[in-house]
């Protein structure tokens, strides 16, 4: 399963880790999802959401 929001479409994004003597490795930030239950269409359907929609009232809990 991908690690993308279903709603706004947030996705990892790729970066460097570095350490204090400036080494870098590459490393992925992971948005926050939950899986939630929604109302949609009359429908009850499990989504992954980043919980800022959620904090920003994007999705209807069922």
């Amino acid at each position: 399963m991908s690690r993308v929001c279903e709603i706004c479409g947030k996705k990892p994004i790729v970066g460097y880790k570095v350490s204090h003597a400036h080494n870098k490795s590459k490393k992925r930030w992971y948005p926050n999802l939950q899986r939630v239950r929604t109302a949609k269409n009359g429908q009850t359907l499990r989504m992954r959401v980043c919980t800022s929609c959620i904090k920003a009232g994007l999705v209807a809990k069922s």
